[in-house]
C-alpha cells in the first residue's frame, strides 16, 4: 500500500491513454475512404485461433508493463509512458489520413476459441489497421523493459510474451504484415527519440536553440 502512495502520481498518468483512444474510437470506421495493404505474405499466413489468446493478453500487458516500471524505475516509466502517447496519437492521425481495412475470415465453429475471435472481432471494426497500436504499444513496452536492470529471465518471459503478442495480430487476421513492420519501426523511433530528449540531449537540444536566438537578436540590433 505504501507503495502506491509513492507511486500515485505517476500511476495516475496512465488515464492520458484511455483518453487518447477516444480517437481510436472515432475514427474506426471506413468514413474517409478505406484501402488495402494486403499482400501476397498476407494470403499466406494462416489463421490460427489459439493466438487470440496472447491477442487479448495484450490488454494485461501494456498496462501491467507499465505500472511495473513505474514501481522499478520511474525515469524509464516516464519516457515509455511518453512515448506510447505518442505512438497513440501518431497512429490517430494515420488512421485519419490514410484509412486502412483488413479482410477477415469466415468462422465457423463454436468453440472457445472461436468465440473469443468473435468478440474481439464483433467489437473492434476492422480499420485503423495501420500502423498497429497492439504491435507498437507493445514494443514500447518491451523496449522499456528491456531497458531497466532486472533478472534476466524476467526479461526473456517479458520478451516472449511481447513477441507472441505482435505475432498474434498477424494469426487472428487483425493486421497485415505491413501493419506490424511500420508500427514496430515506429515505436522504434518515437522510443529513442524521447529516450534522447529525456537524457543530455534534451540539454543539448535546449542550447543550440537558446543560442540560435542569441544569434537572432544580435543579427537584428
Amino acid at each position: 500500500m505504501k507503495k502506491i502512495k509513492e507511486n500515485i502520481l505517476g500511476l495516475s498518468f496512465l488515464l492520458s491513454i484511455p483518453l487518447i483512444n477516444i480517437s481510436y474510437k472515432l475514427l474506426n470506421n471506413a468514413d474517409r475512404g478505406v484501402y488495402s495493404l494486403l499482400t501476397d505474405i498476407d494470403r499466406a499466413v494462416p489463421f490460427l485461433k489459439i493466438f487470440i489468446l496472447p491477442y487479448i493478453f495484450w490488454y494485461i500487458y501494456v498496462l501491467g508493463g507499465l505500472v511495473y516500471l513505474c514501481f522499478k524505475n520511474k525515469k524509464v516509466y516516464y519516457i515509455a509512458l511518453a512515448s506510447l502517447n505518442i505512438g497513440l496519437i501518431i497512429c490517430s492521425v494515420l488512421y485519419y489520413y490514410f484509412q486502412t481495412t483488413v479482410l477477415r475470415p469466415e468462422l465457423v465453429d463454436n468453440d472457445i476459441l472461436t468465440r473469443l475471435v468473435t468478440f474481439i472481432y464483433n467489437h473492434d471494426q476492422p480499420y485503423n489497421c495501420f500502423p498497429s497500436t497492439h504491435v507498437t504499444t507493445t514494443y514500447i513496452v518491451m523496449k522499456g523493459i528491456n531497458a531497466i536492470k532486472i533478472y534476466k529471465s524476467f526479461k526473456l518471459l517479458t520478451n516472449i510474451i511481447g513477441i507472441l503478442i505482435i505475432l498474434s495480430t498477424q494469426f487472428v487476421k487483425q493486421h497485415v504484415i505491413l501493419d506490424l513492420i511500420f508500427a514496430i519501426l515506429l515505436g522504434e523511433i518515437v522510443y529513442k527519440i524521447v529516450e534522447f530528449l529525456s537524457n543530455d540531449g534534451g540539454v543539448i537540444l535546449k542550447k543550440k536553440i537558446i543560442s540560435l536566438l542569441t544569434m537572432k537578436k544580435k543579427l537584428e540590433n
